[in-house]
């Protein structure tokens, strides 16, 4: 059985930082990626980065260049997401997906397996 399993979310004040991790079992997503979404209330999930598990290649969405971090480790089969300088427009569920579409890792639609998300709540 293929899961993903987020953890780290929590609530926390603008400019702070939050960790997301993704715990994934019964799959490995050899040569794809693990991207992470969010989706903010009463907008569309939306790509938040991705890491590509063969070579560590990382994808970022503009609005989260230069303050988000996506990382994984291989022996734990887990994908993190560092979150620094956090703004209350990052507030979302943010959900982490697998296993993209090789050269459009940006495309939710290449993405199978989901986790149950995790909330991430910014004030200011």
């Amino acid at each position: 059985q293929v899961r993903l399993v987020e953890s780290g979310g929590g609530s926390v004040q603008a400019g702070g930082s939050l960790r997301l991790s993704c715990a994934v079992s019964g799959i490995t997503f050899s040569g794809r990626a693990t991207g992470w979404f969010r989706q903010a209330p009463g907008k569309d999930r939306e790509f938040v980065a991705a890491v590509n598990w063969n070579d560590g290649s990382t994808y970022y969405a503009d609005s989260v260049k230069g303050r988000f971090t996506i990382s994984r480790d291989d022996a734990k089969n887990t994908v993190y997401l560092q979150m620094n300088s956090l703004k209350p427009e990052d507030t979302a569920v943010y959900y982490c997906a697998g296993p993209g579409y090789s050269g459009r890792y940006s495309w939710e639609g290449g993405y199978y397996y989901w986790g149950q998300g995790t909330q991430v709540t910014v004030s200011s």
